[in-house]
């Protein structure tokens, strides 16, 4: 391991904003492009966080959490939607290492009630790939439902694919924290966010919360909402759920058993598809040990780097996706034919998630890097926006300048 001196500096920002924390030398451009963000790109309220070799390189927040001015803290948290399945996969993958969850087997073996019909092939690594077809509810899911964890799971079990299982993938919107979260309370006997919380985020000293306690939403920041510009021109799978309530896309979208919004009942509940509540730190404490081979064993983290699947036309987004086993990877959607290039610029080899409106946690253990983002203001990408996708292209060009 590459070793190096460093020092740090603390509310380096302009005076127009405020930034506080810390960033060692070597790592001041990532606090500029954080800076440029707040003066060029909308941003409200965030927080960025870069572990390297072990050591936290950069951890900075600024800004507001909320619109009567009080300020985002270092303790200031927030809902980071789908960052949060990353939680529910390394979760998953902790029990296989573990020999407590087999991925290759049948998911007959853990789960009889899933697999009927036309799922009764489905393995439990379709359930981390977004291959099992279950990728929204068709019937109407009842008011508050989604706060009801065996009734979700009984839903999802009884639900018919949306396309034969294994034949394409599709982004699980809000299901695979059902799909995927039912494996982790069959394989250890405890509740998602229990498990999560004991064995992944507690080991990493990582504020990362899949069922937040009353007592600590005060540090919650409400999400805002993003706001379109007349004239915006929206993605493919904005442009679906909006022409076609009982689509697909629709179907994911609206149909979430009260599990859409930003709210109390929300921040409190187990939801593994995009209830999850951290800062920046938290992801980047989370993913830290993977990032330094000491999460899992080698041949755990390959299955965690390795493409699973991948599509040209993801039949969710609507746009090309890659997957690992319950991970985004590196998609560059840049030259994208279909003009959405909403994209995850992480490298080869690394691997983590995105939440909606723009938040970010992976690992990269070539590099022994891990990195969080998460803000308080929404963008409308479906992927990262110029906000994330800045930072992280900073973030690595700092990594490959350190000695």
């Amino acid at each position: 391991m590459r070793r190096h001196n460093c020092s740090s500096r603390d509310n380096l920002a302009p005076m127009s904003v405020e930034i506080h924390g810390t960033v060692s030398e070597g790592w001041e451009p990532l606090h500029e492009k954080f800076v440029s963000n707040f003066h060029h790109l909308g941003e409200f309220g965030a927080s960025v966080c870069v572990t390297f070799e072990g050591r936290t390189v950069v951890d900075l927040w600024a800004g507001e959490s909320d619109t009567e001015g009080n300020p985002w803290s270092e303790d200031t948290i927030a809902v980071v939607n789908s960052c949060t399945k990353g939680g529910v996969a390394l979760a998953c993958h902790l029990l296989a290492d573990r020999g407590l969850l087999d991925l290759d087997a049948p998911v007959s073996e853990i789960w009889p009630e899933f697999a009927h019909g036309a799922k009764e092939s489905v393995t439990t690594r379709m359930m981390l790939n977004h291959t099992t077809g279950v990728a929204a509810f068709r019937e109407d899911l009842p008011k508050g439902s989604a706060f009801d964890w065996d009734y979700m799971c009984d839903r999802v079990a009884a639900e018919e694919p949306w396309w034969p299982p294994g034949t394409r993938n599709g982004y699980h919107l809000m299901s695979f924290g059902w799909v995927a979260g039912e494996l982790v309370r069959r394989a250890s006997g405890r509740s998602l966010g229990t498990f999560f919380k004991e064995e992944v985020a507690n080991p990493a000293n990582a504020d990362f919360w899949i069922g937040l306690p009353p007592q600590e939403h005060h540090r919650v920041s409400e999400l805002r909402p993003f706001n379109p510009q007349p004239e915006e021109k929206f993605s493919a799978f904005t442009r679906a759920f909006l022409a076609d309530p009982d689509g697909l896309q629709g179907r994911a979208w609206r149909n979430r058993g009260g599990a859409k919004g930003d709210s109390p009942e929300v921040w409190s509940a187990e939801l593994g598809g995009g209830g999850g509540i951290t800062n920046a730190r938290g992801l980047a404490r989370v993913y830290q040990p993977c990032a330094l081979g000491d999460f899992v064993s080698s041949a755990q983290l390959k299955r965690m780097t390795d493409v699973s699947v991948a599509t040209e036309c993801d039949a969710m987004l609507l746009l090309p996706t890659r997957f690992s086993e319950g991970f985004m990877l590196r998609m560059d959607n840049h030259s994208s034919p279909n003009g959405d290039h909403d994209s995850v610029n992480i490298r080869e080899g690394a691997f983590g998630h995105v939440g909606a409106g723009g938040s970010i946690g992976f690992a990269d253990p070539r590099l022994g890097l891990s990195m969080g983002y998460v803000m308080n203001q929404l963008g409308k990408s479906v992927l990262l926006d110029a906000r994330g996708e800045g930072l992280v292209d900073v973030a690595y060009q700092c990594a490959d300048k350190c000695p």
